[in-house]
C-alpha cells in the first residue's frame, strides 16, 4: 500500500516533467519549475533515454492505468462504464480480467494489500489509539455490512440513468488518484478531497473502518468476488488457545476465533501476525472451515474435557 500510494504521488511529477520536455521550453520555466525539471531529470536519466516514451511504462492510477504495456482497470470502473454506456465494450472489459482473476484466487487482495485509501485508514487507526490515550473516545458503532451492496447497486443504477460513471465520485481509491494528480500537476484540489476527508472522519468518529465495511462500492464488488476465493485463512484448532487477539485486531469486525471469515475477509494477515501460537495460516480451500469450537489449548476446552474425564473415570470405578 505504501508503494501504491508513493506511485500516485510520483507519477503526476513524471507527467509534468514529460510536458516540460515535450514543450522544449526549459528557458521559459519559472525557477520552481526548473528545479522540478532538474530533479526529475537527475533521478530518471540513468534509466531512460527518451522520457516521453520510457516514463510511460507506468501510467494512470488505481482506477485505470497501464503497467509495462498491460492495461488494467478496477472492476468497479468497468462495471460503472458498462452501466453508464448500457453496453459491453470488450477491450475495456478485458482490462479488468487480471484484477478479477486475482480476486477469485486471493480474495479482496486489493483492499488488503494495494488500496491507497486503506493505507490512510490504517494510519487513522493509529490516530484512534493515540486519541484514546488522551481520553478521547472514537466511534465504534456497528452498522449492517449489507449497506455497501445497496450503495453498489444504487450507484450502478444511477450510472445507467445518468450515463455518467458517478460511482467514481464516492470510491476512495479513485478519489485519491484524481486529487493527488490535481494537487501536483494542476496545483489545486477538487470537492473529492473534502469527500475523502469526510470518510476519514466517519472512520474516526462513527465506526471503525466504517467506509470500507459499510459504504464502499468497490469493497462490495471485491467482497462478492472474494466469496469464491481459493486462498483462505484457516484456524488450527489444535494449537489455538482462544486468546481472542485475532478478533480484537481484525479491522473488519470478523470472528477468526470461531472460523468466521466469510466474503468480507481481505486476507490482510493481521490476525496471522498477532497470533501468539501460530494457529492461523493460509490454506487452499474453496470454502471456510465450519466452526470448530474452542481451541484445544484454551482453558475452557481443558476444563470441560477434564470434567468429562473425571465423570467417565468415576463411572468406570463404580462399574
Amino acid at each position: 500500500m505504501v508503494l501504491v500510494f508513493a506511485l500516485l504521488i510520483i507519477l503526476p511529477f513524471f507527467h509534468v516533467y514529460q510536458t516540460y520536455v515535450a514543450a522544449h521550453a526549459y528557458d521559459l520555466l519559472a525557477p520552481g519549475e526548473r528545479q522540478l525539471y532538474d530533479i526529475i531529470e537527475t533521478l530518471t536519466a540513468p534509466f531512460v533515454d527518451d522520457p516521453s516514451r520510457d516514463l510511460d511504462v507506468i501510467k494512470g492510477n488505481t482506477w485505470s492505468g497501464r503497467l509495462f504495456g498491460v492495461k488494467m482497470s478496477d472492476p468497479l470502473a468497468v462495471a460503472g462504464q458498462m452501466a453508464a454506456g448500457r453496453n459491453v465494450y470488450n477491450p475495456f472489459l478485458l482490462t479488468a480480467l487480471f484484477p478479477v482473476v486475482a480476486t477469485l484466487i486471493f480474495g479482496r487482495f486489493f483492499c488488503g494489500w494495494l488500496c491507497p485509501a486503506n493505507f490512510l485508514y490504517e494510519l487513522n487507526t493509529n490516530l484512534r489509539i493515540l486519541l484514546g490515550r488522551f481520553g478521547v473516545r472514537s466511534g465504534r458503532r456497528c452498522l449492517d455490512p449489507k449497506l455497501k451492496y445497496i450503495v453498489l447497486g444504487v450507484g450502478l443504477l444511477i450510472c445507467g440513468i445518468s450515463g455518467s460513471v458517478l460511482v467514481a465520485a464516492v470510491y476512495p481509491p479513485a478519489i485519491l488518484g484524481r486529487e493527488l494528480y490535481y494537487a501536483i500537476a494542476q496545483r489545486g484540489m477538487g470537492v473529492g478531497a473534502l469527500f475523502f476527508v469526510a470518510t476519514v472522519l466517519f472512520d474516526l468518529l462513527v465506526a471503525r473502518r466504517g467506509f470500507c465495511r459499510y459504504l464502499c462500492p468497490g469493497g462490495a464488488l471485491y467482497s462478492l468476488l472474494g466469496r469464491f476465493r481459493v486462498l483462505r485463512i484457516q484456524r488450527n484448532v489444535v494449537t489455538c488457545n482462544d486468546c481472542t487477539k485475532c478478533n480484537s485486531v481484525c479491522e473488519f469486525g470478523l470472528n477468526p476465533l470461531r472460523d468466521d471469515f466469510g466474503q468480507e475477509c481481505n486476507n490482510c494477515t493481521a490476525c496471522i501476525a498477532v497470533c501468539p501460537v501460530d494457529a492461523l495460516q493460509f490454506r487452499w480451500r474453496i470454502t471456510d472451515t465450519p466452526n470448530q469450537g474452542p481451541g484445544r489449548e484454551s482453558p475452557r476446552y481443558r476444563r470441560d474435557h477434564k470434567d468429562a474425564r473425571q465423570v467417565f473415570g468415576n463411572a468406570n470405578s463404580k462399574a
